[in-house]
């Protein structure tokens, strides 16, 4: 798949077939994580594979919105190590890009995945700090669900020319 064509084809995915994610598509995903671009390289992140039934069973009841856990054979949990960080800040950033990557990678892989997010809503870093053991120095930033989808939605073309202004704030000039 051509990077432009996952990026207009990748869609949130949020019902899942109870078929297992193989280990190295796991390790695909979690190589493209890594490769996301970073504040000063640090790669502040830190991940959590979780495929144990339970444990998604319970993510719903700390994070109202992660609902489709209780479908998805596994979830990766993205943490930022604020000890990691060069640029205090950041891990936020670096995340989210590693976040990106995995969505793009699990598209092209033929799997269905969604961005939940968990920070920087103090209920839903309790959750996961208390259900995950993390550390005061361990942030969850977003949980994504992974699976093979239940569901293939309509790709949607969300270009809005009244959202681009040139050169300056509300400067319509050359817009595309």
């Amino acid at each position: 798949m051509e990077t432009l064509e996952a990026i207009h084809t990748r869609r949130s995915i949020r019902k899942y077939t109870d078929r297992p994610v193989p280990e190295e598509l796991v390790t695909e995903l979690l190589r493209a994580a890594m490769s996301a671009p970073s504040a000063v390289n640090a790669q502040t992140w830190v991940f959590i594979i979780i495929d144990d039934r339970k444990l998604l069973d319970e993510i719903p009841t700390f994070s109202p919105y992660a609902g489709m856990c209780r479908e998805a054979p596994l979830a990766i949990l993205v943490c930022g190590d604020t000890t990691l960080e060069k640029v205090p800040g950041y891990w936020v950033q670096d995340c989210s890009a590693a976040i990106q990557n995995i969505l793009l990678a699990a598209h092209d892989a033929g799997l269905g995945a969604v961005w939940t997010g968990i920070y920087p809503m103090k209920d839903r870093v309790d959750g996961f700090r208390k259900a995950f053991g993390l550390p005061d120095h361990i942030f969850p930033l977003g949980l994504v669900p992974v699976g093979y989808p239940a569901e293939n939605p309509v790709p949607k073309d969300r270009y809005r020319k009244e959202k681009v202004y040139h050169n300056r704030y509300g400067h319509r000039g050359m817009i595309l």
